[in-house]
């Protein structure tokens, strides 16, 4: 994008992830000038990590035709769990041994730039709201469907963080109180037991070992590991077993999106990440999405189930970068709303 159809001020923003980090300078009304990647090398430390970052920061301001001067700030996001007002990681799950780590002030240090800290999921919902698929919208739930599953809420720009820098773990609300499935993180019943990629892939394996027939079989037979992509090739090439286990991932969706809206009464839900089954651009995934409108309008209060817009997001993987960049720009810029 040539400068000259953009806006100051200009700003950096940065998702960490486990393997990966992205990278890129944003304008602002939320369009990248730049944008890359780099390997995070995580499990060598957070020393490394972070000169990876500002390595990667570093390459994204050059590849903008921008200098330092031009910036105002940097938004990074990272995985929890964290401290977002001291800047601090303190235990990431994806970022081992990087604990009770100052990245923050170490990242502002080393690029000499204010910065600021935020969740992962956080950041991508604030991409979405800002300049992706909720831009139109005054308030906004974003789902993460992947390994896991995240969450964010934007009211009004308002980043719902918590006291304890542990908001919008919805991933985690319980869905079932007796012999749930065992999570992740050593919980019962959570939504992301029922519902995130590794659960998909248990209640398959579960169904096969019970009797029941599927063409995934093959694969396992072959020594192939399942994974989520297996099941929805098989479920849009008409495998029963399959699209029951899609659907009814997008059913245990519909139920925690139900006792968000009666939380918050967002004007929109999005959907993203890596298991959304082609989104829009597929049979199946517009099957997913309906499955949970369908779930939500037998669940919610009649109103907020014929308003809410329930929607794919926008942005894919560049959520993150985006948002961490408008989480800069609400920090340290000159005004909120373009």
């Amino acid at each position: 994008m040539s400068l000259q159809n953009t806006r100051a001020p200009y700003y950096v923003g940065i998702d960490v992830g486990g393997t990966n980090i992205k990278a890129g300078v944003v304008d602002d009304d939320g369009r990248s000038l730049s944008h890359l990647s780099v390997t995070t090398e995580a499990t060598r430390g957070p020393q490394i990590g972070l000169e990876n970052i500002a390595r990667a920061a570093e390459a994204a301001i050059a590849q903008s035709g921008l200098s330092h001067a031009d910036l105002r700030g940097v938004g990074l996001a990272t995985p929890g769990t964290m401290d977002i007002p001291k800047g601090l990681l303190v235990d990431p799950p994806n970022l081992p041994g990087w604990i009770n780590f100052p990245i923050r002030d170490l990242l502002s240090e080393r690029l000499k730039l204010p910065t600021v800290l935020q969740n992962d999921a956080n950041a991508a919902a604030y991409g979405e709201f800002w300049a992706g698929g909720a831009k139109e919208a005054s308030s906004l739930v974003f789902w993460t469907l992947g390994t896991g599953i995240g969450c964010g809420i934007i009211i009004d720009h308002v980043i719902i963080e918590g006291a304890h820098s542990h908001g919008a773990e919805c991933g985690h609300i319980i869905v079932e109180m007796h012999h749930g499935r065992l999570c992740g993180t050593g919980q019962y019943g959570t939504l992301e037991a029922y519902a995130g990629a590794r659960a998909i892939i248990a209640r398959c394996e579960e169904a096969l070992a019970a009797g029941r027939k599927s063409s995934v079989s093959q694969h396992i037979v072959q020594g192939e590991k399942l994974t989520p992509l297996m099941i929805a090739q098989a479920a849009e090439a008409g495998d029963e077993l399959c699209d029951e286990l899609v659907m009814e991932t997008a059913r245990y969706m519909g139920v925690g999106t139900t006792t968000l809206m009666h939380t918050i009464d967002p004007e929109m839900v999005l959907f993203g990440g890596a298991m959304t089954f082609g989104r829009d651009e597929t049979p199946l995934g517009r099957r997913f999405i309906q499955e949970i409108r369908n779930e939500v309008k037998k669940r919610a209060f009649p109103i907020p189930a014929a308003r809410t817009k329930i929607e794919y997001a926008t942005l894919g993987g560049d959520a993150g970068y985006i948002g961490a960049a408008g989480c800069a720009r609400l920090k340290f810029g000159d005004r909120v709303k373009p």
